[in-house]
C-alpha cells in the first residue's frame, strides 16, 4: 500500500506534464528509471521498518513516471491497427521482470540474503537510465513540424478528465482492469505463500518453479492478447476485448483446480492456462484507452488506469487476501490461504462481464473519437 499510494497519486500529475507537447517523454522515463532503481537498492540498505517504508515510497515515486509517458510515446509512433501489439510488447516487461525477479531474487536470497537481492536487481536500472536518452528519441518535434510545441494549445486538467468521464467504455474498462489487477496481485503473492506453506517448498524453489511457469505463461498471454486484438479487432473493434472476456471465463475453473490440488507439480501445471488467459487483457485494454481520448490526454488516461489498477490491485489485493487468510485461520489453520484462493479463482468472472460490456461500446465510441480528432 505504501508503494501503491505514491505510485498511483503521483502518476497523474507526471502524466499531465508528459501530455504537454513541450515535454520530453524520453527524459521523463529515464529520470523515473534512475529514481526507482536507486530506491530499490535503498530497500536493501534499510535498517528499520521506517527506512524500508521510505524506500518503498521512493520506488513508487520513480515508477509513477514511466508507463503514462511510455504509452503516450508508443501511441505517437504506432498506427491504431498495430497499437495493441506494440503496447503488449511493452507490457512484456512485467512478466519478464517478474520471472527474473522471482528466479534470480529467490536464488540470491537463499545464497546471500534479501539485501543483496535488492541491490542486484536495482543497480542495472541505474546504468540503463544513463543509456536510455541515446537509445530513444522524442518524436513530437518531427511529428508536428513545430519547433515550439509548448506554444500549442493544451487541454486543461478539467478537459482531460472530462475526456475520460464521458467515455462509458473507458469507465467499464477501468473497472474490469482494476478488478483483474486486484485478483492478479493478490493471487500471485499468496500463491507463492501457498507453495511455501502448504506444499513445503523453500523460497528459492518457489522463486524458480513458480517464477518460470508464471513468467513464461504471462509472456505468452500478454503478447497473445495484443496479437489477437490487432488480428480480430481490425475487422470489428468490438473484438479487441473479446479475448480478455472469454479468457477470464476459461481461467476460473482451471485456477480453482490448481488451488485445490495437493500435489505441487500438478498445481503448477494447472496454473499455466489460467495465467495465459488472465494476462490477455494488457495490450487490448491500454490500446483501447489510447483510442478513446484525444492525443493530448493519452498519458493522463494511462495514469488514471494505473491509478485504478494499482491502488485497488497492488495496494489492496495482497493486503485483503492476507486479512481474509487471517480471518479464516481459526477454521482452516494453515490451509486458510487455500480457502482464500478458492474464492479468488471464481471472482475472475466479474472482470469478464465488464470487459464484455465495454466491448459492446467500442465501435461507436472509437468512431466518434476519430471523427472528432479529424475535425
Amino acid at each position: 500500500l505504501a508503494f501503491a499510494l505514491f505510485y498511483t497519486i503521483l502518476g497523474i500529475p507526471i502524466a499531465r506534464y508528459a501530455d504537454n507537447r513541450g515535454s520530453n517523454r524520453v527524459t521523463i522515463i529515464s529520470v523515473s528509471l534512475a529514481i526507482w532503481s536507486a530506491m530499490t537498492v535503498a530497500c536493501g540498505l534499510a535498517q528499520s521498518y521506517a527506512q524500508l517504508l521510505l524506500a518503498r515510497f521512493g520506488v513508487g515515486v520513480g515508477e509513477a513516471g514511466c508507463t503514462p509517458a511510455a504509452m503516450s510515446l508508443i501511441s505517437d509512433l504506432v498506427p491504431p491497427e498495430r497499437r495493441a501489439s506494440a503496447i503488449a510488447f511493452y507490457g512484456l516487461g512485467i512478466p519478464i521482470g517478474g520471472l527474473l525477479g522471482m528466479v534470480i531474487g529467490g536464488a540470491i536470497n537463499d545464497a546471500y540474503g534479501w539485501r543483496t537481492a535488492f541491490a542486484f536487481v536495482g543497480v542495472p536500472g541505474i546504468f540503463l537510465a544513463c543509456l536510455l536518452p541515446f537509445l530513444l528519441k522524442e518524436p513530437r518535434k518531427e511529428l508536428t513540424g513545430v519547433r515550439n510545441n509548448a506554444a500549442l494549445p493544451q487541454l486543461s486538467v478539467v478537459e482531460a478528465f472530462g475526456e475520460l468521464a464521458k467515455s462509458r467504455a473507458f469507465v467499464l474498462i477501468a473497472v474490469a482492469a482494476s478488478f483483474t489487477a486486484f485478483l492478479s496481485y493478490g493471487k500471485t503473492v499468496w500463491m507463492t505463500i501457498l507453495f511455501i506453506r502448504s506444499h513445503g517448498l523453500s523460497p528459492g524453489d518457489v522463486g524458480l518453479v513458480l517464477g518460470l511457469v508464471i513468467g513464461l505463461s504471462a509472456m505468452i498471454g500478454t503478447w497473445g492478447g495484443g496479437w489477437l486484438a490487432d488480428r480480430y479487432g481490425r475487422e470489428n473493434r468490438q473484438h479487441v476485448l473479446t479475448a480478455p472476456a472469454i479468457g477470464m471465463v476459461i481461467a476460473a475453473p482451471i485456477l480453482f483446480l490448481a488451488c485445490y490440488s495437493t500435489n505441487w507439480v500438478a498445481a503448477l501445471a494447472l496454473l499455466i492456462v489460467p495465467t495465459i488467459m488472465n494476462t490477455l487483457y494488457y495490450g487490448p485494454t491500454y490500446s483501447c484507452v489510447q483510442g478513446l481520448v484525444k492525443p493530448e490526454a493519452r498519458a493522463v488516461a494511462s495514469a488514471v488506469m494505473l491509478f485504478c489498477q494499482n491502488l485497488i490491485g497492488l495496494g489492496l489485493g495482497p493486503l485483503l487476501f492476507g486479512l481474509l487468510s487471517d480471518a479464516f485461520k481459526p477454521l482452516a489453520g494453515d490451509e486458510s490461504v487455500r480457502w482464500v484462493l478458492y474464492g479468488a479463482a471464481w471472482l475472475g468472472l466479474i472482470p469478464a462481464f465488464f470487459f464484455w460490456r465495454a466491448s459492446l461500446k467500442l465501435n461507436t465510441e472509437l468512431d466518434t473519437k476519430q471523427s472528432t480528432i479529424a475535425n
